[in-house]
């Protein structure tokens, strides 16, 4: 299983188009050591040429030019691209959607509310509907391996697997309180654990924190890239960005108490990673003694073009 890593930042990416805080002043000056990133997007390969797309930012167009292993085959029209897994319904998961409407043909899991919101409920992503064979949208049961790719009749172990894992975050705040309602929380944010060849992967860009699942799985897991949106709780409060704290987003911090950092995983196999990094985070400055922190927690910092073999 191979997996890239195609954009690290949290929404807005680094730095942001719009904001003068120091780390996106001191980027684009050569001020600090650091790489501009772009917005969150991850990539999965189990039977190359053949690539699925965890979750669709809106970064996706320039992440698919960079990437040679997505470029267009040597058809006229058509594209490595299969199948998209998307965590949530938030801006950031599924705008890059839009650049996929191209008349190609596409596989979509999501959650049924998401699946909802998005179908139902926003007449914008019906232009994804243009394609023939038109995109086609299945449900991710919860807490059910589901099998991507059939294993061959030689080997169950050849199949590819995906495991959609509730972490009990919110809907996006663009839809409204009374259509909220109507749907089963614990369908707002999932993590998705991928298998391959008794090889597990778990992506979870936003973790609010609460329940333990999410814990077991990346502790079962060989490989986690998991929310590293906000250093501290109160970031955007001390940044004057905000006067929303990381966990009433929905993000953990990575520092404090029960920070990212703090949580009692379980030492051993899990090669563990942050991604969806927001521009205010102080480890985007390599010589920081946040960035030098986490590293001594012994866990790695997505940049764009970091890429893993399991």
């Amino acid at each position: 299983m191979r997996i890239k890593v195609l954009g690290s930042a949290a929404g807005g990416g680094f730095p942001q188009w719009n904001c003068a805080c120091p780390n996106c002043s001191a980027v684009r000056n050569g001020g600090i050591k650091g790489r501009p990133r772009t917005q969150a997007q991850v990539a999965v390969s189990s039977h190359p040429p053949h690539w699925f797309l965890l979750n669709a930012s809106p970064d996706l167009r320039q992440q698919i030019l960079a990437t040679s292993e997505l470029s267009v085959p040597s058809s006229t029209l058509g594209s490595p691209i299969s199948t998209i897994l998307l965590t949530s319904a938030d801006v950031d998961c599924v705008m890059g959607l839009l650049h996929l409407r191209e008349f190609q043909p596409l596989h979509i899991y999501s959650t049924l509310s998401v699946r909802r919101i998005l179908t139902e409920e926003n007449s914008l992503f019906r232009v994804l509907a243009r394609s023939n064979p038109p995109v086609r949208w299945d449900t991710l049961p919860l807490d059910r391996p589901i099998s991507l790719v059939p294993p061959s009749s030689r080997s169950l172990k050849d199949g590819f697997f995906c495991k959609a894992v509730p972490l009990l975050g919110g809907f996006p705040d663009y839809v409204s309180d009374a259509l909220k309602g109507s749907f089963p929380p614990e369908e707002a944010v999932i993590g998705l654990q991928l298998l391959h060849k008794e090889k597990r992967f778990f992506y979870a860009p936003s973790v609010s924190g609460i329940g333990e699942d999410w814990q077991r799985s990346v502790d079962e897991s060989d490989l986690a890239l998991l929310d590293g949106t906000f250093w501290k709780d109160d970031e955007l409060i001390q940044t004057k960005r905000s006067r929303r704290t990381a966990r009433d987003m929905g993000h953990l911090p990575l520092w404090g108490e029960r920070g990212l950092l703090k949580r009692p995983f379980r030492f051993g196999k899990t090669k563990r990673v942050i991604i969806h990094i927001n521009n205010t985070n102080p480890v985007l400055n390599e010589e920081s003694a946040e960035y030098r922190a986490v590293r001594e927690a012994g866990w790695e910092i997505a940049y764009d073009g970091m890429e893993f073999e399991l």
